[in-house]
C-alpha cells in the first residue's frame, strides 16, 4: 500500500508542476514560468533561477492528493 501512495503523491506532483511550467511557458506567464542563466565572465559569475510557485503548488497538491488516496483506501477498507 505503500507504494501506491508514493506513486499517487509522485505523480500527482510531478503532473501539477509539468502543467503549471507548460502554461507559464505557453500563455507566458513569468510567475509560472522557469527561466535559468548562467554567466561566468572571467569570474564575474552571475547566476539566475526561475519561479518556484509551480513547485509549491505542486507540493500543495500531492499533499492533498495523498490525504485524499489514504482516506479513501481507508474508507474502502473498513
Amino acid at each position: 500500500m505503500k507504494l501506491k501512495s508514493f506513486i499517487v503523491t509522485f505523480g500527482s506532483f510531478v503532473f501539477t508542476v509539468g502543467l503549471l511550467y507548460l502554461v507559464g511557458h505557453m500563455f507566458t506567464i513569468p510567475w509560472l514560468m522557469f527561466h535559468h542563466e548562467y554567466t561566468d565572465n572571467a569570474n564575474g559569475f552571475f547566476i539566475s533561477a526561475g519561479s518556484l510557485t509551480p513547485l509549491v503548488i505542486g507540493l500543495i497538491i500531492s499533499f492533498l492528493a495523498e490525504k485524499i488516496y489514504i482516506y479513501k483506501s481507508r474508507k474502502k477498507l473498513g
